[in-house]
């Protein structure tokens, strides 16, 4: 007797909206900033341009930890996991005082400033959407 087994067909992956894949999008965009602020703060920490080589160091392992959390979110929003909206949201809201802060530094850093704070709100609106929350599998329960 043969036990020849027959050739699964893959699950077909969720269809996720458009909406959901630019919050997916703007969210890994703004992952992929702060993993590069984190590594150029390493990289003057050790080679020792900062004041303090310990305090970029720390700073620039803090950041990465810290550029995870959208990359991880954009991931999960991309597969159209339900659990990836409250950290992408989390982001967002994080990113508002940020961009207010560099908008106070003046100069350079407003232009900074506003292309942060619309990035944030974009997702924010494309998160809260129904189309998003639906492909999510958010939304009110059903009365029983």
């Amino acid at each position: 007797m043969s036990t020849k087994q027959t050739p699964q067909t893959p699950a077909p992956a969720p269809v996720v909206p458009g909406r959901l894949t630019a919050a997916a999008a703007l969210t890994a965009l703004e992952g992929l900033a702060l993993a590069g602020l984190g590594v150029y703060l390493l990289f003057v920490g050790i080679a020792g341009d900062a004041d303090s080589p310990q305090q970029a160091e720390t700073g620039g392992i803090t950041v990465l930890a810290l550029a995870a959390l959208p990359l991880i979110a954009a991931r999960g929003l991309r597969l159209g996991r339900r659990w990836s909206r409250g950290p992408a949201l989390i982001t967002q809201i994080m990113a508002m005082p940020v961009a207010w802060t560099l908008w106070t530094t003046g100069g350079a850093m407003i232009a900074a400033a506003v292309a942060l704070a619309l990035a944030a709100l974009a997702v924010i609106v494309l998160l809260v959407n129904p189309t998003a929350t639906e492909a999510l599998g958010i939304g009110p329960r059903d009365a029983a």
